[in-house]
């Protein structure tokens, strides 16, 4: 998680994607607030490691990182993706290890504290699975309320999966988590990967990134090539799917989407774990059914797909 500041408090959750979170610190109008730090397509402990890294590379080591959880709500191992951006997280760069430590607070009691500090003023971006906002809610019964916003990159809303075809990696890391999260009455923006793929990085864009004057271009650049072979093999895509950073542009830039509101709850067992369903208020139901009585939320329905890229690039390039 990356913490801002947009006038307002910002927190950021971010776990491997060193893009977004490039991204967030090129932003002036954002005050980093800190990170926390989750599993995905590494291990909760290279997650933390890179996340104290990408603080030293933007030139804030002392923003705070907090380490979350190692394994999801419901315990075991949880499923950690290291095909996708390599062994170490970081697209198989190997640098070494970073000076800085991680604060002694877990990132769910971090995410209280920092939200109990400022509330109505905290925004959150989550770009993993989902436990350590779980864990913060089952800790403070009153921290969805407290929050500002929570923008969440996951599900894909009547579209296929990127896992199998019912689920997407970040719900599917954590399905128990994240029902919780999307049934606790916060404020919360998801945008799926049925938006996020709309937007591609082609091999002339990434081209275009390592011969720009960018700050952390050259960096961004080798970092992105296991990523971009990944979905060369996967994908048959010569480019990359930026899902993190477009879901960082619904933070700082919502007019670049549209929305359609209603209950989104995640299946919790069987073929489909991990699937995100919407009811969007099209039928008055005649009973009660596991949607009825919770808070709808703001699925992101379109995108306005060139000028998320220009934006993306413009932030990738900033000198």
């Amino acid at each position: 998680m990356v913490i801002l500041h947009e006038m307002s408090k910002w927190f950021l959750l971010i776990t491997d994607d060193s893009m977004a979170i490039l991204m967030a610190f090129q932003t002036p109008e954002l005050e980093v607030l800190g990170l926390t730090t989750i599993f995905g397509n590494a291990t909760t402990e290279n997650a933390t490691r890179n996340a104290l890294l990408l603080c030293e590379i933007a030139g804030c080591p002392g923003v705070p990182v907090a380490e979350g959880s190692p394994e999801p709500l419901k315990g075991g191992k949880p499923r950690t993706c290291d095909f996708i951006h390599g062994s170490d997280g970081l697209g198989n760069v190997f640098l070494p290890p970073p000076k800085a430590k991680k604060i002694e607070k877990s990132a769910s009691e971090f995410l209280v504290d920092k939200v109990s500090e400022y509330p109505g003023e905290v925004s959150i971006l989550a770009l993993g699975p989902l436990t350590n906002l779980a864990l913060a809610i089952k800790r403070d019964s009153s921290f969805a309320s407290k929050l500002k916003r929570v923008v969440i990159l996951g599900g894909a809303f009547f579209a296929l999966g990127n896992v199998n075809p019912a689920a997407e990696a970040n719900i599917y890391g954590d399905p128990e988590a994240a029902d919780i999260v999307f049934t606790s009455g916060a404020n919360i923006v998801v945008v799926g990967i049925n938006i996020t793929t709309q937007i591609k990085m082609t091999d002339d864009d990434l081209h275009e990134l390592r011969q720009s004057k960018g700050r952390h271009a050259q960096f961004l650049s080798d970092i992105c090539k296991f990523y971009r072979d990944w979905h060369v093999k996967s994908d048959g895509v010569y480019g990359i799917f930026p899902h993190d950073p477009v879901s960082f542009m619904a933070l700082v830039r919502p007019d670049l989407f549209t929305y359609k509101k209603g209950v989104v709850r995640v299946e919790t067992q069987g073929i489909c774990l991990g699937h995100t369903l919407m009811d969007q208020g099209l039928k008055i139901w005649n009973s009660s059914n596991p949607w009825s009585s919770y808070s709808p939320v703001s699925v992101a329905w379109t995108v306005n797909v060139d000028e998320v890229l220009n934006q993306i690039k413009k932030l990738l390039m900033k000198p």
